[in-house]
Parts: structure tokens; sequence; C-alpha cells
């Protein structure tokens, strides 16, 4: 079950400056002060890799903190990468889920190097998840997504500003819940296929449905 968008904020917002990651607030607020401070988010552009054109889109609803979504990234996108994107079949959009609050300081930190920089970050995330999430405290994590930031060539300064940046955090969240909630999203990971909403399977059984969709998008074309 989704939470709600005041809520996941508040939460995010009061876990982070409880005592994870400390310079993100000057004083620290209540969860409920934190909720009614929180301003009204807006819905930012996907951001995708492959051409405009393609003939067909696959829509990945991932959640940084999912293990299965970490597979696939692992696993399977390089193959997309290089039989379908780089080729020009498939345009490619990664949506991003926030069950929870660590997932999305995941999320924002993603975010803070720019659209250019998001899925090298994202890669960087999903790839290094058992260390990242293997952590005893709020503390470790944070420090574990400090240096993965510090990684894809983010300052300390730069981490903190993102994180501190309660318009993004509010942007984000609004981000995901209005396309989550339009596509119906229950779990992750989860592909809108050209228009299609596909559960994760095994690569060739995905291979088969892209494929199909190619066949069908020639012949209306």
């Amino acid at each position: 079950m989704m939470l709600l968008r005041r809520s996941l904020i508040a939460a995010a917002v009061a876990a982070l400056t409880a005592s994870a990651l400390p310079a993100l607030a000057q004083e620290a607020e209540s969860a409920d002060n934190a909720a009614e401070q929180s301003l009204e988010g807006n819905v930012l552009p996907d951001i995708a890799l492959g051409q405009e054109d393609a003939p067909v889109t696959i829509i990945e609803y991932a959640s940084f903190t999912c293990s299965h979504c970490a597979a696939f990234h692992d696993q399977n996108l390089p193959k997309l990468k290089a039989e379908y994107i780089d080729t020009g079949k498939v345009r490619f959009i990664q949506r991003d889920v926030y069950f929870d609050a660590v997932g999305l300081w995941a999320g924002i930190l993603a975010r803070c190097g720019g659209d250019e920089k998001y899925y090298a970050v994202s890669d960087l995330v999903f790839s290094d998840q058992k260390n990242w999430l293997d952590a005893k405290s709020g503390d470790e994590i944070a420090a574990n997504l400090r240096k993965i930031g510090a990684k894809a060539g983010m300052t300390t300064e730069q981490m903190d500003a993102c994180w501190n940046d309660k318009q993004k955090v509010a942007d984000l969240v609004a981000t995901f819940q209005t396309n989550a909630s339009a596509d119906g999203i229950e779990g992750t990971p989860t592909f809108i296929i050209a228009g299609e909403k596909v559960q994760n399977q095994p690569w060739d059984d995905l291979k088969k449905i892209i494929d199909a969709k190619l066949v069908e998008a020639e012949n209306k074309g």
C-alpha cells in the first residue's frame, strides 16, 4: 500500500533530520511539523534513455531498496540496453517508487547530479545495494550513500543541499504518487511495455513480450 504524500515526506524529513543526516536541517522538526510545512509537489518530467521516436517505450517502476529491482538492473538492463535501447528499438524510462524513507533518500541522491547523471548514479545505487543497505543505523546508511555520491563526483555540500531541498522532496514524492497511481502500481519492479502492464519475469519472457510489441508497432506503421 502506498503511503500518503504528506506522510512519506514527513517520515523522510523526520528520519533525515533526527540523526542520519544532521546537516540537512538547522533545527530538528517533528513529523507533524514537517508535514505542515511540506510544499505542494510538482510532477517532474521523465528522464529517458534511447531515441525519442523509438517504436516501443518501456517504463520501469523501481524502488532503490527492492532486491528484485537491483537484480534487473544488474542482469537484464544491460541486455535491454545493448539489444533494444542502443539500437533504436526501445525508449526506456525508469520511474522511482518510494515505499520507505530510505528509498527516498536514495532517490534524491540519484537526481542530485542532474538529469544527465541520473542513470549513472542509479546504476551505482543498485549495483551497491547490498552493501549500502547492510547497515545497523540510519547514520551508516547515510554514510554509505555519501560514498556512492562521492563516486559519482558529488561533493558533501552538494549532497547536503539536495537532501535539504524540501521542494525537490515534495516534487519527487508527487511525481511518484501521480504516476504510480495512474498506472496502478502495487509492487516493484513493474513494467509498462508499449502501454501494457507487465510483472517482473525472466529475461527470455520479457524479450518475447518486447519482440511482440515491436512487431505490432511495425504492422501499425
